[in-house]
């Protein structure tokens, strides 16, 4: 089956949630019942900027490297066979859960599919509160993939999440009440929709939003943690009269996709904030000659401002699309012989890539899974496309990888004791084609202007992989390769342990330098929850979310989606200790 991308298919994926007994069309404040107010800690700037070493999981990737990764030592490769479930909690909705735990003292905070937040205790799984934000229907028209949220954000007495009708609320983290709720884009269902998980990074609240398949125009933006007030909104994909503008089309900005649907990192030594940004809208490339700045790339900005820096563009031009959403890491590492300041991400292009974060210059690049769209980097650090990969109005192609990319949104935790990537991947390869007679753009409607279908790569014995790859070479270390595609982040240890999930409901402890299976737990359904580790008086937990669902399920076509049959949905949130 070739899938065209458009409004009517997502909106019943996303009416599948209401069908499950869902009521989204108003909240029900369920008030606490566990600790009072004064209880809760406060998250200010020092605990944020402290965030690798806070016994809690204060926000998405942990800490403003994202390397998800923490000191804690109770757990080792000696003793994690013997983890059990502390507690278990179930939330009955049948979509995908990608978010991650965050706790903060004794409490810990879990967004959920449809925009339902739900606060428990972290040590005993006591319900402290929930809040079902009034999700409009007409806001299920235009999401892709999947009704899914990726997280809060802490700061002061309060939790912030982003909602798929495009507002950021503001909670009061202890009783779940509502503080301010803004509006970042005055429209649900016309395209612009958010799943992100917010950042504070300098008493700003930074947010992006999502919306490339139906031509949104990308974001960041900056809000007043106090009010909500915009204090900055940058836009990826720029004006005619902006840095960029000449590498688009006349007029094609306005609907330029660009889209920065998850979190970013912060290096807090140049006062630098590092963000994805995603495909250029339409995909196909035929209607939009020119680099399509900044579809693709990482940006380096001013927080303060929302200036941009520098950037790195890692597919120009893309018919693929191979995003450049998913989360740069910070690392410091010794490539050569040379202490280097990088960030790196295994790009949906099929690259590993590691670039100085200073400036956004490309410092290696080498493939991580099979990779026939782009074959390399100039000596300008520019990706050398295949042009006969590219397909065009009526012209089908076979490239790799898939649309997926070797690696989609999820997290690649660092250890610096090794210096090891552990990145999810997938092994795929698509056919690809442009639509004859392509569709003017339209608000609301999908903006793809192509049919694909995926495939495996040949010869491959399965759809995904695990694998750990160092960073300072780009060579792979070990994997661990699977027949489902792999689509959880990961979670390490300063003990040698690398936690993550898989489709076939396994939740994995691997040693982190061979890669040997040290752990397995059986979980309710299959696992795309960013999974955490934190402590609480002294006792250090691991929590991840299982609830299949997300964009393999919904667009892996007749080949890969007869193998997710059995799993079953709805979420449950897992909390394990020795």
């Amino acid at each position: 089956m070739k899938a065209r991308f458009t409004g009517r298919v997502l909106a019943l994926i996303a009416g599948a949630g209401v069908a499950g007994g869902l009521v989204i069309g108003g909240f029900v404040h369920h008030p606490r019942v566990a600790s009072a107010a004064a209880d809760y800690p406060a998250v200010t700037d020092d605990r944020l900027a402290g965030g690798a070493s806070d016994d809690g999981w204060l926000m998405y990737l942990r800490s403003y490297d994202s390397q998800a990764h923490v000191p804690f030592t109770q757990i080792t490769a000696d003793n994690v066979s013997q983890l059990k479930e502390v507690f278990t909690y179930s939330m009955p909705i049948p979509n995908g859960f990608e978010a991650p735990p965050i706790v903060n003292g004794h409490e810990l905070i879990y967004s959920a599919p449809l925009n339902h937040v739900y606060a428990l205790d972290a040590t005993s799984g006591k319900f402290l509160w929930k809040y079902d934000y009034p999700l409009p229907k007409k806001a299920l028209r235009t999401v892709c993939c999947d009704v899914v949220n990726r997280g809060v954000a802490l700061y002061g007495a309060n939790a912030y999440f982003e909602t798929l009708d495009n507002h950021v609320v503001a909670l009061d983290a202890a009783t779940g009440k509502v503080v301010w709720n803004k509006a970042i884009y005055p429209e649900a269902g016309v395209g612009y929709f958010m799943t992100g998980a917010p950042m504070i990074v300098k008493g700003n609240l930074i947010v992006g939003d999502g919306g490339g398949e139906y031509g949104a125009r990308g974001f960041i933006a900056a809000l007043d943690p106090a009010t909500g007030a915009q204090k900055w909104r940058t836009y990826t994909v720029p004006a005619p009269n902006e840095p960029g503008g000449n590498t688009w089309p006349a007029g094609m900005y306005k609907h330029g996709g660009g889209n920065t649907w998850v979190s970013g990192s912060y290096d807090a030594e140049t006062d630098t904030l590092l963000w994805g940004v995603g495909n250029p809208g339409p995909w196909l490339s035929d209607l939009r000659p020119g680099k399509n700045l900044y579809t693709d790339s990482i940006l380096g900005m001013d927080p303060s401002t929302g200036k941009i820096k520098w950037y790195f563009q890692e597919t120009p031009n893309d018919p693929w699309d191979y995003d450049g959403v998913n989360t740069p890491i910070l690392a410091d590492v010794t490539i050569d012989g040379t202490p280097r300041k990088v960030f790196y991400k295994a790009s949906r292009n099929g690259y590993f890539l590691v670039v100085d974060r200073t400036n956004g210059k490309l410092i290696l690049a080498k493939p991580f899974t099979k990779a026939t769209s782009v074959s390399g980097y100039d000596a300008n650090g520019v990706a050398v496309e295949n042009p006969a990969n590219f397909p065009h109005e009526g012209k089908q192609v076979t490239t790799c990888p898939a649309f997926f990319g070797g690696n989609n949104w999820w997290s690649e935790s660092f250890d610096p004791k090794t210096g090891y990537a552990y990145v999810s991947t997938m092994k795929t390869c698509m056919t690809i084609a442009g639509q004859k007679a392509p569709d003017p753009f339209k608000a609301g409607l999908g903006y793809l202007d192509e049919t694909f279908q995926v495939q495996p790569v040949p010869g491959s014995n399965g759809w995904g992989a695990l694998q750990a790859i160092d960073v300072a070479t780009g060579k792979q270390v070990w994997t661990h390769d699977t027949k489902l595609p792999w689509n959880d982040g990961q979670v390490s240890t300063d003990t040698g342990l690398v936690f993550s999930g898989s489709p076939d409901q396994t939740f994995y402890a691997f040693d982190s330098k061979t890669g040997k299976v040290l752990w397995k737990h059986h979980m309710s359904s299959g696992v795309i929850g960013q999974p955490v580790s934190y402590q609480v008086d002294g006792k250090q937990y691991v929590a991840v979310a299982a609830g299949w669902g997300g964009v393999s399920p919904l667009w892996g076509g007749p080949k890969m989606v007869p193998e997710f049959k059995s799993i079953p949905l709805g979420g449950k949130l897992y909390v394990f200790s020795l």
